[in-house]
Protein backbone atom coordinates (compact mmCIF):
# COMPACT_ATOMS: atom_id res chain seq x y z
CA UNK A 1 0.00 0.00 0.00
CA UNK A 2 1.14 3.37 -0.87
CA UNK A 3 1.27 6.50 1.70
CA UNK A 4 2.02 10.08 1.08
CA UNK A 5 3.63 12.26 3.37
CA UNK A 6 3.04 16.01 2.65
CA UNK A 7 5.58 18.37 5.08
CA UNK A 8 8.85 16.58 5.93
CA UNK A 9 9.89 18.18 9.19
CA UNK A 10 9.75 16.32 12.59
CA UNK A 11 6.07 15.03 12.65
CA UNK A 12 6.61 14.27 8.92
CA UNK A 13 10.05 12.03 9.08
CA UNK A 14 8.95 10.38 12.24
CA UNK A 15 5.56 9.02 10.69
CA UNK A 16 7.66 7.57 7.52
CA UNK A 17 9.87 6.44 9.90
CA UNK A 18 7.32 4.56 12.14
CA UNK A 19 5.53 3.13 8.97
CA UNK A 20 8.37 1.32 8.06
CA UNK A 21 10.02 -0.08 11.16
CA UNK A 22 6.17 -1.67 11.76
CA UNK A 23 5.97 -2.44 7.72
CA UNK A 24 2.59 -0.99 7.46
CA UNK A 25 3.62 0.78 3.63
CA UNK A 26 5.16 -0.90 1.37
CA UNK A 27 5.77 2.51 -0.45
CA UNK A 28 6.05 6.14 0.78
CA UNK A 29 6.56 9.53 -0.57
CA UNK A 30 8.04 12.54 1.41
CA UNK A 31 7.01 16.12 -0.14
CA UNK A 32 8.15 19.36 1.34
CA UNK A 33 8.62 22.79 -0.48
CA UNK A 34 12.18 21.69 1.08
CA UNK A 35 13.00 19.72 -1.70
CA UNK A 36 16.45 18.43 -0.34
CA UNK A 37 15.20 17.74 3.28
CA UNK A 38 12.44 15.39 2.00
CA UNK A 39 15.79 13.81 -0.34
CA UNK A 40 17.84 13.18 2.90
CA UNK A 41 15.13 11.96 4.74
CA UNK A 42 14.25 9.48 2.67
CA UNK A 43 17.40 8.51 2.14
CA UNK A 44 18.11 8.24 5.60
CA UNK A 45 14.96 6.04 6.32
CA UNK A 46 15.88 3.78 3.23
CA UNK A 47 18.41 2.71 4.92
CA UNK A 48 16.25 1.35 7.70
CA UNK A 49 14.57 -0.93 5.55
CA UNK A 50 17.22 -4.00 6.01
CA UNK A 51 16.81 -3.54 9.36
CA UNK A 52 12.90 -3.69 9.67
CA UNK A 53 10.26 -4.27 6.48
CA UNK A 54 11.16 -3.90 2.70
CA UNK A 55 9.37 -1.05 1.38
CA UNK A 56 10.21 1.59 -1.28
CA UNK A 57 10.55 5.09 0.19
CA UNK A 58 11.62 8.33 -2.11
CA UNK A 59 10.76 12.01 -2.23
CA UNK A 60 9.02 13.79 -4.86
CA UNK A 61 5.94 16.49 -6.00
CA UNK A 62 2.60 16.39 -5.85
CA UNK A 63 2.56 14.03 -8.68
CA UNK A 64 4.14 11.45 -7.08
CA UNK A 65 1.34 10.94 -4.64
CA UNK A 66 -0.86 9.26 -7.50
CA UNK A 67 -1.61 5.98 -5.99
CA UNK A 68 -1.98 6.64 -1.98
CA UNK A 69 -4.49 5.44 -0.02
CA UNK A 70 -3.94 7.67 2.70
CA UNK A 71 -2.48 11.00 2.62
CA UNK A 72 -0.78 12.70 5.69
CA UNK A 73 -0.56 16.05 6.17
CA UNK A 74 2.45 17.78 8.45
CA UNK A 75 2.76 20.27 6.75
CA UNK A 76 2.57 24.16 8.40
CA UNK A 77 5.11 26.77 9.87
CA UNK A 78 6.10 27.26 13.16
CA UNK A 79 5.36 30.16 15.47
CA UNK A 80 7.27 33.17 15.69
CA UNK A 81 8.30 34.91 18.68
CA UNK A 82 5.34 37.39 19.75
CA UNK A 83 3.30 36.10 17.16
CA UNK A 84 -0.51 35.38 18.70
CA UNK A 85 -2.15 32.04 17.89
CA UNK A 86 -4.98 33.81 15.04
CA UNK A 87 -1.82 34.94 13.72
CA UNK A 88 -0.32 31.89 13.65
CA UNK A 89 -3.65 29.68 12.24
CA UNK A 90 -3.81 32.62 9.27
CA UNK A 91 -0.35 31.24 8.18
CA UNK A 92 -0.80 28.34 8.10
CA UNK A 93 -4.06 28.25 6.38
CA UNK A 94 -2.57 30.49 3.76
CA UNK A 95 -0.33 27.12 3.25
CA UNK A 96 -3.43 24.64 3.31
CA UNK A 97 -4.66 26.69 0.45
CA UNK A 98 -1.69 25.92 -1.56
CA UNK A 99 -1.47 22.61 -0.88
CA UNK A 100 -4.76 20.78 -0.29
CA UNK A 101 -6.01 21.24 -3.72
CA UNK A 102 -3.04 20.17 -5.32
CA UNK A 103 -3.74 16.99 -2.88
CA UNK A 104 -6.45 16.44 -3.76
CA UNK A 105 -6.35 16.87 -7.55
CA UNK A 106 -3.87 14.10 -7.74
CA UNK A 107 -5.43 11.39 -5.20
CA UNK A 108 -9.16 12.75 -5.28
CA UNK A 109 -10.33 9.30 -3.28
CA UNK A 110 -7.65 9.11 -0.57
CA UNK A 111 -8.24 10.25 2.87
CA UNK A 112 -6.64 12.89 4.51
CA UNK A 113 -4.75 12.80 8.15
CA UNK A 114 -4.43 15.64 9.14
CA UNK A 115 -1.32 16.82 11.96
CA UNK A 116 -0.47 20.15 11.55
CA UNK A 117 -1.55 21.88 14.62
CA UNK A 118 -3.86 23.41 15.91
CA UNK A 119 -4.67 20.47 14.93
CA UNK A 120 -8.58 20.82 15.11
CA UNK A 121 -9.18 23.83 13.29
CA UNK A 122 -6.34 22.99 10.27
CA UNK A 123 -8.66 19.67 9.86
CA UNK A 124 -11.71 22.25 9.45
CA UNK A 125 -9.71 24.10 6.94
CA UNK A 126 -8.42 21.15 4.92
CA UNK A 127 -12.05 19.87 4.88
CA UNK A 128 -13.62 23.05 3.32
CA UNK A 129 -10.72 23.11 1.27
CA UNK A 130 -11.05 19.32 0.04
CA UNK A 131 -14.24 19.17 -0.56
CA UNK A 132 -14.43 15.84 0.34
CA UNK A 133 -16.56 14.61 3.08
CA UNK A 134 -16.05 14.66 6.28
CA UNK A 135 -15.34 11.72 7.29
CA UNK A 136 -11.95 11.57 4.79
CA UNK A 137 -10.44 14.75 6.37
CA UNK A 138 -9.48 13.12 9.61
CA UNK A 139 -7.15 15.31 12.32
CA UNK A 140 -5.37 13.23 14.50
CA UNK A 141 -6.90 14.87 17.41
CA UNK A 142 -6.93 13.94 20.66
CA UNK A 143 -5.29 10.29 20.02
CA UNK A 144 -2.33 10.93 21.61
CA UNK A 145 -3.96 12.92 24.51
CA UNK A 146 -6.19 9.46 24.75
CA UNK A 147 -2.87 7.24 24.92
CA UNK A 148 -1.19 9.71 27.55
CA UNK A 149 -4.48 9.35 29.57
CA UNK A 150 -4.71 5.96 29.41
CA UNK A 151 -0.88 4.90 30.19
CA UNK A 152 -0.65 6.91 32.96
CA UNK A 153 -3.65 5.50 34.73
CA UNK A 154 -2.61 2.16 33.53
CA UNK A 155 0.58 3.09 35.25
CA UNK A 156 -0.83 4.03 39.10
CA UNK A 157 -3.35 1.58 38.52
CA UNK A 158 -0.72 -1.01 37.95
CA UNK A 159 -2.58 -2.58 34.75
CA UNK A 160 -1.88 -3.10 31.21
CA UNK A 161 -3.02 0.48 29.42
CA UNK A 162 -4.46 -1.44 26.55
CA UNK A 163 -6.87 -3.02 29.19
CA UNK A 164 -8.45 0.45 30.25
CA UNK A 165 -11.40 2.51 27.98
CA UNK A 166 -10.85 6.08 28.88
CA UNK A 167 -10.93 8.67 26.39
CA UNK A 168 -9.79 12.08 25.94
CA UNK A 169 -12.31 14.42 23.64
CA UNK A 170 -13.21 17.97 22.43
CA UNK A 171 -9.91 20.35 21.21
CA UNK A 172 -6.12 19.29 21.22
CA UNK A 173 -5.38 21.56 23.59
CA UNK A 174 -6.19 23.17 26.72
CA UNK A 175 -9.48 22.87 26.81
CA UNK A 176 -9.44 19.10 25.88
CA UNK A 177 -11.99 17.15 28.38
CA UNK A 178 -10.87 13.87 30.26
CA UNK A 179 -14.00 11.80 30.46
CA UNK A 180 -13.65 9.83 34.06
CA UNK A 181 -17.18 9.82 34.13
CA UNK A 182 -17.55 6.39 32.07
CA UNK A 183 -13.92 4.99 32.31
CA UNK A 184 -13.76 1.43 32.74
CA UNK A 185 -11.63 -1.58 32.74
CA UNK A 186 -12.40 -4.59 31.96
CA UNK A 187 -16.63 -3.78 32.02
CA UNK A 188 -15.85 -2.43 35.63
CA UNK A 189 -16.50 1.36 36.17
CA UNK A 190 -12.74 2.89 36.94
CA UNK A 191 -13.33 4.08 40.46
CA UNK A 192 -14.88 1.07 41.30
CA UNK A 193 -11.62 -1.03 39.91
CA UNK A 194 -9.26 1.29 41.34
CA UNK A 195 -10.88 0.64 45.33
CA UNK A 196 -10.19 -2.81 44.45
CA UNK A 197 -6.79 -2.67 43.63
CA UNK A 198 -5.82 -0.87 46.47
CA UNK A 199 -4.99 2.50 44.54
CA UNK A 200 -8.37 4.79 44.95
CA UNK A 201 -8.77 7.67 42.34
CA UNK A 202 -8.73 10.70 44.50
CA UNK A 203 -9.29 14.52 43.65
CA UNK A 204 -5.75 14.72 44.20
CA UNK A 205 -4.31 11.71 42.03
CA UNK A 206 -7.46 12.87 39.23
CA UNK A 207 -5.61 16.02 38.93
CA UNK A 208 -1.81 15.26 38.80
CA UNK A 209 -3.37 12.51 36.16
CA UNK A 210 -5.42 15.52 34.52
CA UNK A 211 -2.34 17.81 34.33
CA UNK A 212 0.11 15.74 33.19
CA UNK A 213 -2.22 14.55 30.10
CA UNK A 214 -3.55 18.17 29.67
CA UNK A 215 -0.06 20.06 29.45
CA UNK A 216 2.38 17.07 28.51
CA UNK A 217 3.22 18.51 25.26
CA UNK A 218 4.67 22.44 27.14
CA UNK A 219 7.07 20.15 29.36
CA UNK A 220 8.68 17.98 25.99
CA UNK A 221 8.76 21.20 23.80
CA UNK A 222 10.69 22.78 26.91
CA UNK A 223 13.23 20.39 26.74
CA UNK A 224 13.63 19.36 23.10
CA UNK A 225 11.78 22.04 20.85
CA UNK A 226 9.20 19.23 19.58
CA UNK A 227 6.94 16.42 19.90
CA UNK A 228 7.23 14.17 17.04
CA UNK A 229 7.56 10.78 17.99
CA UNK A 230 4.51 10.22 19.86
CA UNK A 231 2.56 11.64 17.35
CA UNK A 232 4.07 9.89 14.90
CA UNK A 233 3.55 6.82 15.66
CA UNK A 234 -0.31 7.46 16.65
CA UNK A 235 -0.10 8.62 12.57
CA UNK A 236 0.74 5.33 11.55
CA UNK A 237 -1.31 2.98 13.64
CA UNK A 238 -4.08 5.05 11.86
CA UNK A 239 -2.69 4.27 8.93
CA UNK A 240 -2.91 0.86 9.44
CA UNK A 241 -6.12 0.63 10.42
CA UNK A 242 -7.31 2.49 7.34
CA UNK A 243 -4.92 0.37 5.05
CA UNK A 244 -6.23 -3.23 6.94
CA UNK A 245 -9.81 -1.69 7.09
CA UNK A 246 -9.64 -2.42 10.89
CA UNK A 247 -12.82 -0.98 12.16
CA UNK A 248 -10.40 0.13 15.10
CA UNK A 249 -11.91 3.19 17.56
CA UNK A 250 -9.45 6.09 18.19
CA UNK A 251 -10.34 9.38 19.50
CA UNK A 252 -10.20 11.60 16.40
CA UNK A 253 -11.37 15.25 14.61
CA UNK A 254 -13.75 15.46 12.14
CA UNK A 255 -16.43 17.87 11.19
CA UNK A 256 -19.35 17.11 13.57
CA UNK A 257 -22.62 18.91 12.50
CA UNK A 258 -23.65 19.88 16.09
CA UNK A 259 -22.20 19.05 19.30
CA UNK A 260 -23.33 20.27 22.61
CA UNK A 261 -25.54 23.32 21.52
CA UNK A 262 -22.58 24.35 18.87
CA UNK A 263 -23.29 23.64 15.31
CA UNK A 264 -20.67 22.58 12.17
CA UNK A 265 -17.35 22.39 14.53
CA UNK A 266 -14.38 19.47 14.13
CA UNK A 267 -13.17 18.48 17.33
CA UNK A 268 -12.37 15.17 18.72
CA UNK A 269 -15.00 12.07 19.92
CA UNK A 270 -14.70 8.58 19.61
CA UNK A 271 -14.89 7.19 16.03
CA UNK A 272 -14.64 3.57 14.08
CA UNK A 273 -11.61 3.95 11.55
CA UNK A 274 -12.16 1.66 8.55
CA UNK A 275 -11.24 1.44 4.75
CA UNK A 276 -13.48 4.82 4.20
CA UNK A 277 -12.38 6.51 7.09
CA UNK A 278 -14.03 7.14 9.89
CA UNK A 279 -17.30 4.83 9.44
CA UNK A 280 -19.25 5.66 13.20
CA UNK A 281 -18.71 8.45 15.97
CA UNK A 282 -19.69 7.79 19.51
CA UNK A 283 -20.93 9.67 21.96
CA UNK A 284 -19.44 8.95 25.31
CA UNK A 285 -21.71 9.20 28.52
CA UNK A 286 -20.43 12.45 30.19
CA UNK A 287 -21.14 14.22 33.11
CA UNK A 288 -22.31 17.50 33.78
CA UNK A 289 -19.11 18.72 34.30
CA UNK A 290 -17.65 16.93 31.19
CA UNK A 291 -20.84 18.48 29.10
CA UNK A 292 -20.13 22.02 30.09
CA UNK A 293 -15.95 21.40 29.56
CA UNK A 294 -16.75 19.86 26.08
CA UNK A 295 -19.84 23.26 25.21
CA UNK A 296 -16.79 25.14 26.21
CA UNK A 297 -14.23 23.43 24.14
CA UNK A 298 -16.70 23.37 21.25
CA UNK A 299 -16.87 27.15 21.65
CA UNK A 300 -13.67 28.07 21.53
CA UNK A 301 -12.85 25.93 18.19
CA UNK A 302 -15.93 27.36 16.66
CA UNK A 303 -14.44 30.65 17.54
CA UNK A 304 -11.07 30.53 16.12
CA UNK A 305 -12.58 29.23 12.30
CA UNK A 306 -14.57 31.98 12.37
CA UNK A 307 -12.47 34.02 12.92
CA UNK A 308 -10.65 33.49 9.77
CA UNK A 309 -13.03 33.05 7.84
CA UNK A 310 -13.45 28.98 7.89
CA UNK A 311 -16.55 28.34 10.01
Amino acid sequence: MKVGIVGSGYVGSATAYALILQGIAREIVLIDIDTKLARAHAEDILHATPFSYPAWIKAGDYDALSGARVVIIAAGVAQKPGETRLQLLSRNAHVFEQIIPRIVRVVPEAILLVATNPVDVMTHIAFRLSGLPPERVIGSGTILDTARFQALLGSYLRVAPQSIDAYVIGEHGDSEVLVWSSAHVGGSWIFSFAEERGYPLTEEVQKAIDQQVRYAAYGIIEGKGATYYGIGAGLARLTQAILTDEKGLFTLSILNPHIEGISDVTLSLPRIVGSNGVETTLYPTLDERESAELHRSASILKEATTSIGYS
